[in-house]
């Protein structure tokens, strides 16, 4: 692995920032604690653990979406929605594994280019509510935010925030990285044996035989290349993984966020990817001012109320000297929205000049409520809004460089349509998602066939 500090230039670091200044801003999404001494005690402890993630690991992902800038990569990320702590265990983990080792698979064959593999794990148990209290006949209560700060059930004991949540996400997301390095590590992730991915109820996909005729080509190339060099194709048996949540709970970042021996400036040490969420992007906010000044590299999430004036007065504030793999813009449209949202940011950026990977985040923008009352999306809609994509940054001489989808390796029935054609009825059957709708399996690798096609469509001569 190349020393991440040869590769990327050092900047100038922000002389009036520090890990604490965002609370001198104004700061949305955030939970009203009634213990306030029981928070401050809860940070105390948080700042004596050990770090989740290394600051070579941050360098290391911030060089490969530097590459992923210039179309030598393409970015996957993906995971669930919001983590539970019920969510903390192997099955669980190691199928998202899996489902994320086989769409990088497809995209690398179809693709021709490494893939950056981002999970949205080990860290996304906060999420931001359109409203802060919710209201079921006469009792209001406050909402659901995430395990790190309350639980789902509709009581006053559930739901009061409380701060020592962050101790047990905490220790989650260690136990869930600590598995997920232990896999791959152990060969989990070998290319010499993809058959270690496979799910077990996915044998009657109809999409398994063309993932496994892939497999096969994949497998007889490998050999094919061992066969003539006479030993065995190095870097094959282990992969990079990072990952990524929405640095939602600020307290909770703060705490983790630390200086290291060796490398210059702050990082958020408890991700290796952060992202500020839709919610939270205003730029005088108290979310703008963290992010911008950790060294990690860092995502934003563009909706359809963005102005282009708006994108770049967030783009100087966030990445002022345009470092290389510092800033990843994801948007999300919807797929009715995006044909006339998306261009004029694209046709901004690209007038400006600005560094910056793109990426589709097709699930977001596309969430509706059925008939039977569940919160759901419909395939075709991410479909029709990633293919857009594509399509418009061609258009506007720009890059599609990344995916990110909310999705698991379970058998669940959160999101209509797809290889097996869900409908409402089938939502009843397993519909497991506390907050947002994910793809399951069959439906995750279809949108990774999808991404490939597309791109080669795009790529063609006309």
């Amino acid at each position: 692995m190349p020393t991440p500090d040869r590769t990327l230039r050092a900047v100038n670091l922000p002389a009036d920032w520090s890990p604490q200044s965002w609370r001198n801003r104004t700061a949305m999404q955030l939970p009203q604690y009634p213990d306030a001494q029981a928070l401050e005690e809860a940070l105390a402890e948080l700042r004596t653990l050990p770090p989740l993630v290394t600051s070579w690991e941050i360098l290391s992902l911030k060089q490969q979406l530097a590459d992923a800038q210039e179309g030598k990569r393409f970015l996957l990320q993906g995971g669930d929605c919001a983590e539970t702590f019920d969510g903390c265990r192997s099955d669980v983990i190691s199928n998202r594994l899996k489902v994320l080792l086989q769409m990088s698979l497809v995209l690398v064959h179809g693709l021709r280019k490494p893939v950056v593999r981002v999970g949205r794990f080990a860290g996304q148990y906060a999420k931001p509510r359109s409203a802060d209290s919710e209201t079921i006949g006469e009792v209001t209560l406050p909402s659901y935010r995430g395990d790190m700060v309350n639980a789902p059930d509709f009581t006053p004991e559930s739901r009061t925030p409380d701060p020592r949540r962050m101790i047990k996400a905490h220790a989650r997301s260690a136990m869930t990285m600590n598995f997920v390095r232990a896999l791959i590590d152990g060969g989990f992730a070998d290319l010499h044996h993809p058959e270690y991915w496979n799910l077990s109820w996915v044998g009657h996909s109809p999409l398994a035989d063309e993932y496994r005729r892939m497999v096969t080509a994949i497998g007889d190339a490998v050999r094919f290349m061992e066969t003539l060099s006479g030993s065995e194709v190095h870097n094959l048996n282990r992969v990079d993984f990072y990952t990524s949540h929405e640095a939602l709970l600020l307290p909770y970042e703060e705490s983790l966020t630390r200086q290291v021996p060796r490398h210059w400036g702050w990082f958020n040490l408890s991700t290796h990817f952060p992202w500020i969420g839709m919610r939270t992007a205003q730029v005088d906010g108290a979310h703008a001012e963290y992010f911008r000044g950790i060294r990690n590299p860092i995502a934003l999430k563009v909706g359809p109320s963005v102005t282009p004036d708006q994108l770049l007065r967030t783009f100087d504030l966030l990445n002022p000297e345009d470092e290389p793999g510092r800033l990843t813009f994801i948007h999300r449209m919807g797929a009715t929205g995006i044909a006339e949202k998306l261009p004029p940011l694209l046709d901004a950026v690209r007038r400006d000049g600005r560094r910056v990977l793109w990426v589709c985040d097709p699930m977001h923008g596309n969430t509706e409520s059925t008939s039977n009352g569940y919160k759901t999306r419909r395939f075709r809609n991410i479909r029709s809004e990633l293919e857009q994509a594509f399509e418009l940054h061609a258009a506007a001489g720009t890059r599609l460089g990344g995916a990110h989808l909310e999705l698991t390796g379970e058998d669940v029935t959160e999101c209509l349509g797809g290889a097996r054609e869900l409908t409402e009825s089938d939502l009843e059957r397993a519909y497991k998602s506390t907050v947002d709708p994910r793809l399951n399996y069959e439906q995750a690798l279809e949108i990774a066939m999808l991404i490939v096609r597309k791109q080669a469509q795009i790529a063609a001569p006309a």
